[in-house]
């Protein structure tokens, strides 16, 4: 038998393979749908009273600004690792976005502290801020779990838990929209513990997103 009749038999009837979109693509595709989210989380919750103050202040603006860039490099980062021939060093990408975020909250706290003493550090309760980040930042870790499903057998863990930090990146800024907390502590610390209980959620859910889309 001649190479190109096997060859001509082999291929016969299969499905075209159809390309996948490209890790940038899908990013812009996640944010699409996390703006979408995240703008009518806020339009059903409400901006706050004191939202223009805190942004004249600065630190508000800083903090969301930081927020969005570690969101947006952490999904890219996801897509690229979903890829087989992209370098495991996409992880790192985020790191620096966030390493600020954390500084600027940092920051934060010594100036209340300067301000108000050990009181400018005093703790209370707010779940409300956990329910927000983890009720509208999961959904949107699922999701891109869902679109980056090509990566179950490759590194389904690191690309799972990088979109949960991404999603609650992004929710965050809705969050700090919305939710009244003058205190940097109190930012810091609910803020901090949404956003790990989202990215732990999502490292556990989404290979298995992946693997029930990919079935």
């Amino acid at each position: 038998m001649l190479t190109e009749d096997l060859i001509s038999r082999m291929s016969h009837g299969l499905a075209p393979v159809r390309r996948l979109p490209s890790p940038t693509a899908l990013t812009l595709r996640w944010l699409g749908i996390a703006v979408i989210v995240v703008a009518g989380a806020v339009a059903l919750v409400g901006l706050r009273h004191d939202l223009q103050a805190r942004i004249d202040a600065g630190l508000d603006l800083r903090q969301m600004a930081a927020a969005g860039l570690t969101g947006v490099l952490a999904a890219l980062a996801a897509f690229q690792l979903s890829f087989p021939d992209r370098d495991p060093r996409w992880a790192l990408l985020p790191l620096p976005a966030f390493a600020l975020w954390l500084a600027n909250l940092g920051w934060g706290c010594l100036q209340d502290f300067a301000r108000l003493g050990p009181e400018g550090l005093h703790l209370t309760t707010s779940f409300p801020c956990l329910a927000f980040i983890l009720g509208f930042g999961l959904p949107l870790s699922l999701a891109m779990a869902w679109l980056g499903r090509h990566a179950v057998l490759i590194r389904p863990g690191p690309v799972a838990a990088l979109g949960g930090l991404a999603a609650a990146s992004i929710t965050n800024i809705g969050l700090t929209l919305t939710h009244h907390l003058d205190a940097a502590a109190m930012v810091l610390a609910w803020h901090g513990l949404a956003i790990a209980v989202t990215t732990g959620a999502a490292a556990l859910l989404g290979p298995r997103v992946m693997r029930a889309a990919e079935a």
